[in-house]
């Protein structure tokens, strides 16, 4: 229904650990516009720049090797899965296997969708060993995804402290730890 019938590579993920990251919202402040020329910019004040918890995210994983990346920004839908990935930092980049809006999608239904119901159906297609979810978009997350979903702060993304320590008990959770 929401995907079109090509016959589609099998998506990377199966059997892994798998964070779901959003940008706007998780890794900098929500306040995300879109210029045809300059592309994505911050309408944020000054104490907040792009990306500005990249490398915090960084070290919150680094203790997790086995953890790969699906990104679920809406970024993907504009530049595409590899273009977005290029802005993270190259220890989150190599972790980054897919997004959770591809190719072989109906776009409008796509977008139509709450966040929570794109991130389902690619838990559904993955079929990953565990999953957990870094969003600010609260509404309409399926009842059944709520123990894997970690609402961020929509100004201070990851870097708010209650979030942080959620985060960090959800990496324990999972068990992968070396």
């Amino acid at each position: 229904m929401y995907e079109r019938h090509y016959p589609a590579k099998k998506p990377k993920g199966a059997g892994q650990l798998i964070l779901y990251l959003d940008f706007d919202g998780v890794l900098h402040h929500e306040n995300v516009r879109w210029h045809p020329k300059k592309g994505a910019y911050l309408n944020a004040p000054p104490r907040y720049k792009r990306f500005q918890h990249a490398d915090l995210l960084v070290s919150l994983l680094e203790p997790y090797p086995d953890i790969k990346i699906v990104l679920s920004t809406s970024w993907v839908r504009t530049y595409g899965c590899a273009n977005t990935a290029k802005r993270l930092p190259a220890d989150l980049r190599h972790r980054v296997i897919g997004a959770t809006f591809h190719s072989q999608m109906y776009e409008q239904l796509f977008v139509d969708m709450p966040r929570g119901m794109q991130v389902w159906l690619d838990v559904v297609r993955r079929n990953p060993r565990d999953w957990f979810a870094l969003d600010d978009d609260f509404l309409n997350w399926p009842a059944w995804c709520t123990d894997n979903f970690i609402q961020t702060h929509e100004h201070e993304g990851i870097g708010d402290p209650v979030v942080l320590a959620k985060i960090e008990e959800k990496l324990v959770t999972l068990g992968v730890a070396e």
